[in-house]
């Protein structure tokens, strides 16, 4: 590797070595370093080019009076150093107001105009809050997937419907304080080869087919033919459903979405009252560009199919006039588009109301993904903000030996900065608009992401690096507009002080019960005694991706992996290995007295979650039904239902929302998190149990890493 490309991927933040999660060192292949680079627009694939690239680089950041984007972390943060005899105004978010740099400033973001010696440069100026808020106190409440929380009333799948009924129930029954959601993003139209919600096409607007078609006003004055097809798509749901519920079918997204925008259309038809005509146009007008473009993407993916890349080449530019042409052509199905993002806007809104009506203390805990699929409406809309050729990824670890391509492109850093980071401040508004809290999967990936250029494995990756101050004060300035908490799943491979940064911010962290060891994953020597654990994080026995708590006792979970042949090591080995984590725990539950417990071990362990100073406590609604089946075998497509699973019991039997309250674990559990949400000081009742929190409400933990 020449000393210029090693110094031109420096300088952009492309690593040229990295640690593993087991302390190794290893370095990057000089192939990945011009590919990453050439993703960037710079040009290295000689060394002549490197050489002159990196001139240019050294020239250009020379010249500059700012940097590409400025973050002040509180409203008397010290400001930037700028050249001598530089003058300084700043453009107050909203226009039509300036301020000195010197004075107070709003939090907001801004622009900073520098002029100095004849020049003049301008760059986005960050106001962000030095510490969001934690939630006070300490909450519990359910993680689930939407779609996997059928009601008898469902059309396949789990609504926003019964996402409302679902908060509503355990808010008031159980004391629950929220509903921690998987992503509800809007999938790419057509096929669905992979489910995965974590997949989406757009990170920017939901998915319409979550939408209890029934609840829209409309639906009540349907008429004639169209009350007619409304009414045949309701019958062919409700088979679906039926299927689904007596365990004779999968969830089938496809076919739900297929139904429910047949409905919705005849429902599109019913005219609009006045009212509703305006909340309608308020929510247009509101969205802007960013709802313009999505219906637009959708009504062109309607003609031309959702792989944007093979279109007409005039029509992969969504600022070309061709395009601007086609909308107009198209304007009926744009208007649905845009009627439907805002319909289940609506419904989003509705459920959070029902959660906060229901006493819930933060409601819904919205989900992040990590990124968008290479052909969907964000990459079309956002691609000069993206990184062409590239997928993110993980690099090889314990937990995925050979590394992981997630197929989804990542931002590119220059851009981001060049904007603020507004195309992410604008996804991260539509996450936050109807949460209590929102939860960011990877959110290592605000400092650095694994990037694979296209083609190659995994491991012939590395990572590049972001902005972390304007990133994070980005998603500060966010919450904190939209008075929400922010939780940043942290797990896997995590860079020295990057939980600290995080914790210094007010953002919380995640910790999993499986992950949880004294040494960290380096040097594992026991479980995690309780009071050790991190007070600012989001406690959980287990997570999507992990075997279901029932599975993980009993041994289930590597008998499934053996019978789809998932192994690497001999079976009996698999189970010794399993069965020695297993009773580690338990031996550490009844080294602190909670075993035996006469309810059970998957109690018991929810009593340990109780017994850390976790301020967010999770559980993960199938351990509430006893089911045995993983909603997500990572690394695998076709060999495991992914993603198509509904809540069942331990026989496998789905549970409809309505047969919850009924089950035995439920009400214990939630005797389990009894008194952990006051009103008034008070504790609040549970199952017709009161209790109150023997357990402190802070704890400081001294972490192993």
């Amino acid at each position: 590797m020449s000393d210029a490309l090693r110094e031109l991927a420096r300088v952009h933040g492309i690593s040229t070595a990295y640690t593993t999660d087991r302390g190794h060192r290893v370095a990057v292949s000089p192939d990945t370093l011009v590919a990453v680079l050439g993703a960037c627009g710079v040009d290295a694939t000689t060394d002549t080019a490197a050489r002159a690239a990196l001139a240019a680089h050294r020239a250009r950041a020379a010249a500059r009076l700012l940097p590409a984007c400025v973050v002040l972390r509180g409203t008397g943060a010290p400001r930037p150093a700028l050249p001598d005899g530089a003058v300084a105004e700043v453009e107050l978010e909203g226009g039509g107001a300036s301020a000195a740099l010197s004075g107070p400033l709003p939090v907001g973001r801004h622009t900073l105009h520098v002029t100095a010696a004849g020049r003049a440069e301008s760059a986005p100026l960050l106001v962000v809050p030095e510490r969001l808020p934690v939630p006070e106190g300490r909450h519990w409440g359910f993680l689930v997937q939407l779609y996997s929380v059928l009601s008898r009333r469902s059309w396949g799948m789990g609504d926003l419907g019964d996402l409302a009924e679902l908060a509503s129930w355990s808010g008031r029954a159980l004391g629950a304080d929220f509903v921690q959601l998987g992503p509800l993003h809007a999938a790419e139209p057509g096929p669905l080869p992979d489910p995965s919600p974590y997949r989406p096409g757009t990170r920017r607007f939901p998915d319409p087919m979550h939408v209890r078609v029934e609840a829209v006003p409309e639906y009540a004055h349907l008429t004639g033919e169209a009350r007619h097809r409304a009414d045949r798509c309701a019958g062919r749901a409700r088979t679906l459903n039926e299927a689904v519920l007596r365990g004779a079918a999968l969830i089938d997204r496809e076919a739900v979405r297929a139904l429910k925008h047949e409905a919705l259309r005849a429902v599109h038809e019913v005219p609009l009252t006045p009212g509703r005509a305006a909340a309608f146009a308020a929510f247009t007008a509101r969205e802007g560009r960013d709802l313009t473009d999505f219906a637009t993407w959708c009504a062109l993916a309607g003609v031309h199919g959702g792989a944007w890349r093979s279109w007409p080449a005039e029509l992969r530019d969504p600022r070309s006039p061709a395009v601007a042409r086609a909308r107009e052509e198209l304007a009926g199905e744009v208007d649905f588009h845009r009627w439907l993002a805002w319909i289940t806007d609506e419904q989003l809104g509705a459920a959070q109301a029902a959660a906060t009506d229901a006493g819930m203390g933060i409601g819904l805990i919205h989900d992040l993904a990590v990124g968008v699929a290479p052909e969907g409406a964000d990459t079309w809309a956002l691609a000069d903000c993206l990184a062409a050729g590239m997928s993110v990824g993980a690099p090889p670890d314990d937990f995925n030996p050979h590394g992981q391509d997630w197929g989804q492109p990542p931002w590119r850093p220059d851009s981001l900065a060049a904007t603020g980071c507004l195309p992410a401040a604008r996804l991260l508004r539509a996450g936050l608009r109807h949460a209590g809290a929102l939860r960011i999967d990877h959110v290592m990936g605000l400092f650095r992401l694994w990037w694979v250029p296209e083609g190659r494995p995994p491991s012939e990756g590395t990572y590049v690096r972001y902005d972390a101050d304007a990133m994070l004060g980005t998603v500060m300035l966010e919450a904190h507009r939209a008075g929400a908490s922010v939780i940043g799943e942290d797990l896997g491979t995590v860079e020295a002080g990057v939980r600290e940064f995080l914790h210094a911010r007010g953002i919380l962290g995640t910790s999993v019960q499986r992950f949880e060891y004294l040494g960290g994953s380096e040097g594992r020597h026991g479980p995690l005694p309780p009071e050790r654990w991190r007070a600012d994080c989001l406690a959980t026995l287990t997570t999507h991706d992990l075997p279901t708590t029932a599975a993980w006792l009993s041994g289930e979970h590597v008998e499934l992996r053996a019978r789809l042949g998932l192994l690497t090591r001999p079976e009996a080995e698999e189970k010794a290995e399993a069965a020695t984590e297993r009773d580690g725990w338990l031996a550490e539950l009844e080294r602190v007295g909670l075993l035996p417990d006469p309810e059970g071990d998957v109690v018991a362990l929810h009593r340990f979650l109780r017994r850390t100073p976790a301020r967010l406590l999770g559980v993960w609604l199938p351990d509430a039904t006893g089911d045995l089946r993983p909603q997500n075998i990572p690394g695998t497509s076709s060999v495991h239902p992914n993603w198509r699973l509904p809540v069942s019991d331990g026989r496998g039997r789905p549970v409809p929302l309505e047969e919850l309250p009924g089950l035995p674990l439920v009400p214990a559990l939630a005797r389990v998190f009894a008194g952990l949400r006051r009103r008034d000081g008070q504790p609040c009742e549970a199952s017709g149990a009161r209790e109150t929190c023997d357990i402190p409400e802070t704890c400081e933990k001294t972490e192993e890493d």
